[in-house]
């Protein structure tokens, strides 16, 4: 009895000894006295709040995908605590960082993250039971079905990965390398949530998520399965997702976000985020990259608004059914995507005579396929018009022009893009005359023709049996998709300004001309080396592409498989009816095509190869043997 209490004697003093110790060499007094440790301390403090902000976001949006994808068989009491007490603790941590004077506050993001501190606040008092409603949100063994919980959660997860991306600069890689990298992620993730149980009516295979997940991320809209039939409303969502964050970038899309709530860009973030949104004033960063937004959701929100009203009603079971309906195929179509909720497109019985729907479609692929530096271009133009404008009449000023507004980039795309579009209508309307367009009204007809012209712009809906079509439709159709849309846009392919320097060149080395002019300007010889690289490069993946898969698919007709490979490459997603035929090695090789259709193939050669230094030598000159 006294030696344990003598042992315990012992224990008590080593105790008070070692924290005597710890106290003198913290110094706690001196600590909270120094008020460069006492900024140092207040700063780590906000910094560790800030990680911790980051990794609730990701263990409750992880939760939430749990749940949401997997059936409940067992007994998740557990995971619902752990879950009730991330929303207190988010709640706590957004209170805790609106006193940090690293943050920068402005007026919106200070409305914003005080909504999501109220809504936490509710949520958290709802899940311990401090508030009870008549109908009270019901989060027992984490079966959360309320939307209003499901998009915060979301929303959150969406803030704090952002201001994650806004560092990866920090990694000191080649920025191609980051945007491959950038849509190689996203792919991934997106096979994962396809393959939840809940994501599916009846399974699916890794191969069908991946080629499924790619798909909708590089905005092709080729598919190996039903996605009317075979994929749930979760399964619809999450692909409508992917399209919609691959058609602006991962990069762009994460950007906006992280921006808006950390409030400013540093100077590596700009420079690093300049060749992503092909804007050369870095000062104007920022508000290019907001106008990229605001003009995706502005265009895909009346779009869709649209076609809510103006789309047969009795077509939907519901409302809900339609609304979904609305938002799905506008964002399908601004981001040139083609996925459709129908079984047949929007050649699905019913929905084949909506020609206005049809031509607010074909609206909307065509500002998504013409890129944004044009619509930026001619908004600056007109800005500029309208604020002169203005001076002249009420302050008496003289008009003040601004050269160059619109520069031959975005002439070359605007004039090469209706060429593209009038030849389109014309041939279709000639060759489909006693095919697809037969039997049809004058109005039907002319939408026809007109959705016909645009989609194999990297669009890939389908208004018309494609089994239908006529052969010189057909090849006009190869060479629309190979074109596909223009750079700085959501959809892919050659783009509009490459096939444009290309018939420039040909132009003008057959006049003799020794350089490419066009709207009083010289054409840079670099490119004009790009536009050729990029040509050569597309037909060496197209022809390997076609080679491969009637390799491992023999049965197919040629004609069949190039339009296949073609419109994988351009990201059209049109298909003459074979791709759910396709074996296991021909979807490899379409899915790596897409992926490579989508990034450049350009864009992974400069991410790989070294660079060459500046050479400070030249050879003499000599002439090759063409002709």
């Amino acid at each position: 009895m006294v030696s344990s209490r003598y042992d315990s004697c012992r224990l008590n003093v080593r105790i008070i000894k070692f924290i005597f110790t710890f106290r003198k060499r913290i110094d706690l007094k001196r600590l909270f006295q120094s008020p460069d440790e006492r900024i140092l301390l207040i700063r780590n403090v906000f910094a560790l709040n800030s990680k911790i902000l980051q990794f609730l976001s990701i263990l409750t949006f992880s939760l939430l995908i749990f749940d949401l994808g997997f059936n409940q068989d067992l007994d998740h009491s557990l995971l619902k605590k752990i879950f009730d007490g991330s929303l207190l603790l988010l709640a706590l941590g957004f209170i805790i960082r609106l006193f940090s004077k690293t943050e920068s506050y402005k007026v919106p993001r200070l409305v914003i993250e005080v909504l999501i501190i109220l809504s936490l606040g509710i949520a958290s008092a709802v899940n311990f039971g401090l508030i009870e409603f008549t109908n009270r949100i019901t989060l027992a063994n984490l079966q959360i079905n309320d939307f209003f919980v499901n998009t915060l959660i979301f929303v959150l997860f969406i803030i704090e990965l952002s201001k994650l991306t806004l560092s990866v600069n920090q990694l000191r890689i080649h920025p191609a390398l980051v945007f491959i990298l950038s849509f190689l992620v996203v792919i991934l993730i997106g096979t994962g949530l396809l393959l939840l149980p809940n994501a599916t009516t009846n399974g699916i295979s890794i191969i069908d998520a991946l080629f499924t997940s790619t798909s909708a991320v590089c905005v092709t809209g080729l598919i190996v399965v039903d996605t009317a039939s075979d994929f749930t409303f979760m399964g619809q969502f999450i692909i409508m997702l992917l399209f919609q964050v691959g058609g602006l970038g991962m990069m762009t899309f994460t950007s906006f976000f992280g921006f808006f709530f950390k409030g400013s860009y540093s100077l590596q973030n700009q420079l690093f985020l300049k060749d992503y949104i092909n804007e050369d004033n870095i000062g104007a960063i920022n508000s290019t990259l907001l106008k990229i937004i605001f003009f995706t959701f502005i265009t895909e929100g009346i779009a869709a608004f649209s076609i809510y009203h103006i789309i047969n009603s009795e077509l939907f079971e519901s409302s809900g059914e339609q609304v979904f309906f609305a938002i799905f195929h506008s964002i399908s179509g601004f981001c040139n995507a083609g996925f459709s909720i129908l079984g047949d497109g929007l050649y699905e019985v019913g929905f084949r005579e909506e020609y206005t729907v049809h031509l607010i479609l074909a609206t909307a692929i065509i500002l998504g396929g013409i890129g944004f530096p044009v619509i930026l271009g001619y908004y600056n133009y007109f800005k500029h018009i309208v604020i002169d404008t203005k001076n002249v009449i009420l302050t008496g000023q003289n008009y003040q022009h601004a050269p160059r507004v619109v520069n031959i980039n975005i002439k070359l795309i605007v004039y090469t893009s209706g060429i593209l579009l009038i030849l389109g209508f014309i041939s279709y309307w000639v060759f489909e005359s006693h095919h697809t367009l037969e039997g049809l009204s004058g109005y039907g007809k002319f939408a026809t023709t007109v959705f016909g012209s645009v989609t194999p712009r990297t669009a890939g809906f389908n208004t018309v049996d494609m089994s239908g079509l006529a052969m010189p439709t057909i090849l006009i159709y190869l060479i629309l998709m190979w074109i596909g849309a223009s750079p700085g846009s959501t959809g892919g392919g050659l783009k509009t300004s490459t096939i444009a320097v290309a018939v420039l060149n040909v132009v003008s080395l057959s006049k003799g001309k020794d350089r490419v002019e066009i709207f009083k300007r010289q054409i840079s010889n670099e490119t004009i080396r790009k536009a050729f690289s990029v040509i050569l490069l597309s037909f060496l993946v197209i022809g390997l592409g076609v080679f491969l898969v009637l390799l491992f698919d023999p049965q197919l007709s040629l004609i069949d498989v190039a339009f296949e490979i073609f419109s994988a490459f351009s990201t059209v997603g049109l298909s003459l009816g074979i791709t759910g035929e396709l074996s296991f090695g021909s979807k490899i090789v379409v899915t790596i095509i897409m992926f490579l259709g989508r990034v450049g193939t350009l864009t992974i050669l400069v991410a790989f190869v070294r660079k060459a230094r500046t050479l400070r030598y030249k050879y003499p000159e000599e002439g090759v043997f063409i002709t």
